[in-house]
């Protein structure tokens, strides 16, 4: 579960840092921009949900012990 939410958060990182790169080199020409934050929404709200389900199943504790 813990290697997953850290893919997850590099892939979202990964995703932030090519819109940047295409931000800089297209100058905002193209969609590529867009497609890239689009993509990392995505993972964001998709991890948000996975985490949310985790826990509601009890696969994540709710207090730290």
């Amino acid at each position: 579960m813990k290697y997953l939410v850290i893919v997850a958060f590099i892939a979202i990182v990964g995703s932030l840092f090519s819109g940047l790169v295409f931000l800089v080199r297209d100058k905002g020409q193209t969609e590529r921009t867009v497609r890239a934050l689009t993509v990392r929404i995505a993972l964001s709200v998709a991890l948000f949900v996975f985490l949310m389900v985790s826990f509601w199943l009890g696969l994540i504790p709710g207090k730290i012990q």
